[in-house]
């Protein structure tokens, strides 16, 4: 099951970064941005549920687990409000879009990081 994890996460990693930046650098918000955030979220939240399964007795309420369960709400979010942005087609909301993506991005990266840095320590 670890393995499934490791490759959930990093798919999350790939899919949501690729995401981000290329809706950052494209100046705009579009479908396939969605699509591809909505899909990073599927594997976060895979990787997550397969490492809490991992982990013994569950949640842990530390560092990491808190702000991994933060990261999540805020990829929910974010995605739900790209879904929104997308179906309203403002021109403004769509060009400044971009802002809270990298805000979400660097939330979500924290507990990725302090996931692979615990995870080396051990």
């Amino acid at each position: 099951m670890l393995i499934y994890a490791i490759i959930s996460i990093n798919l999350a990693l790939l899919f949501y970064t690729v995401g981000v930046w290329s809706e950052k650098k494209q100046g705009e918000l579009k479908k396939w941005h969605v699509i591809i955030f909505w899909t990073g979220l599927v594997f976060d939240t895979l990787g997550t549920t397969f490492m809490e399964k991992i982990a013994s007795g569950g949640f842990k309420f530390n560092f990491h687990g808190i702000t991994g369960l933060l990261a999540i709400i805020l990829m929910l979010l974010h995605a739900i409000w790209a879904s929104f942005v997308l179906i309203k087609n403002n021109e403004k909301l769509t060009t400044n879009f971009h802002k809270l993506s990298i805000f979400v991005w660097c939330i979500w990266l924290i507990p990725f990081l302090s996931g692979a840095i615990f995870g080396i320590t051990r």
